[in-house]
């Protein structure tokens, strides 16, 4: 699998799935999952009540991931995960490693080639930008053979995308 760092605004990628980092809800909220909601329409919204209705009705576990359309995005699908907020005090990187590892496999079952991964946890969530980084390839690197041939890791700014870029080149 290709892996390529793009700096930009996940909503506009061209690819078969795009990575929600959601919260629990799946209801929308700040941040790329209010982005996702506010891009690609009502029909994502209309999915993520029925999954709230069915199986999720207290949430979606963080670390878990599940499948909706895209709806107005120009993607396929949009997986849903929850990453972990960062605490200092208590290691929940392998959390973190889980939502890419989850969305990874959900993808893969839908038969997707393309993905684009925001950087998880890493807004509002607290995580520290190389750390998230360096969870997300240590993933992406090490995937089992998958259907997937590209993941993007699209960063948001300039200074994210130097600091992921950096932590790419370290290995």
């Amino acid at each position: 699998m290709d892996i390529t760092l793009v700096e930009g605004d996940i909503t506009a990628e061209r690819v078969d799935v795009v990575v929600n980092a959601a919260n629990s809800s799946l209801l929308g909220g700040g941040g790329v999952d209010g982005a996702i909601h506010r891009r690609g329409g009502p029909a994502i919204l209309a999915e993520c009540r029925a999954l709230r209705a069915s199986r999720y009705g207290r949430g979606l576990p963080t670390g878990q991931a599940v499948a909706t359309t895209a709806g107005d995005l120009p993607a396929r699908w949009v997986v849903h995960t929850v990453g972990p907020v960062f605490s200092a005090t208590e290691d929940r990187s392998a959390l973190l490693r889980d939502c890419y590892a989850n969305s990874l496999a959900i993808a893969d079952e839908l038969g997707a080639t393309t993905v684009a991964f925001p950087l998880i946890s890493a807004g509002i969530y607290g995580w520290p930008v190389a750390d998230a980084v360096g969870q997300a390839l240590t993933v992406l690197r090490a995937a089992n053979p998958t259907s997937v041939t590209e993941a993007r890791l699209v960063l948001f700014g300039a200074d994210t995308h130097a600091t992921a870029s950096r932590v790419y080149a370290a290995g």
